[in-house]
């Protein structure tokens, strides 16, 4: 399987461009998060992204409004927004969580659970082959400008149980293009630019 991924677009119409054009290359696009900017253009940002003809597999992302990509999923059946849950593509299964983990922003539009929401939703869901979240495990592909590190320590223990072959994120820039290995796992920050990767 060909996978197509990317995340944080922020309503980059040329990054979304690129992405549509790659994507006639993918079994499956992969977007883990942050197609809004501050809550807002999500309807815009997903409109750009309509020509994808693969299966589109999606996560929320801190500045986006979860309600919102829901519904527009709900009426295109080859695009699924995850979040503690799961859809199985060509015998591959995918697994992800939306949002911020754990808050740290205190902006209103800032969308994020609590470690404890997202261990509970993750202990819920049998295991993967790819895991989409759009904060990265704490430790890997995660560190700020000044070296701190801002994953979530429920995402690293999912990766440790589930082992699968990928991890997929977003949301911290400073390491977008970061490639780490967790056990087993390939942990990659993706930022808004057109990434493969084969399992």
């Amino acid at each position: 399987m060909r996978i197509l991924a990317f995340s944080d677009l922020h309503r980059d119409q040329a990054a979304a461009s690129a992405i549509v054009a790659a994507s006639n290359d993918a079994d499956v696009v992969v977007g883990a998060g942050d197609f809004s900017t501050r809550g807002a253009g999500c309807k815009r940002t997903l409109e750009l992204l309509k020509d994808i003809v693969c299966p589109l597999v999606i996560v929320s992302g801190n500045h986006d409004q979860r309600a919102v990509l829901d519904g527009i999923c709900a009426v295109k059946p080859s695009w699924h927004l995850l979040h503690g849950s799961t859809v199985t593509i060509a015998g591959k299964t995918f697994l992800g969580i939306g949002g911020e983990i754990p808050r740290l922003g205190s902006a209103t539009w800032n969308e994020s659970i609590e470690e404890d929401v997202a261990s509970e939703l993750l202990a819920q869901t049998p295991g993967c082959d790819v895991f989409i979240s759009h904060t990265p495990p704490l430790g890997y592909s995660d560190q700020q400008f000044d070296g701190s590190h801002e994953g979530s320590k429920s995402v690293h223990n999912a990766v440790l149980r589930d082992q699968p072959a990928l991890c997929l994120c977003g949301h911290i820039h400073h390491s977008w293009g970061s490639i780490e290995q967790l056990g087993p796992t390939l942990v990659h920050n993706l930022g808004p630019t057109v990434n493969w990767h084969t399992i």
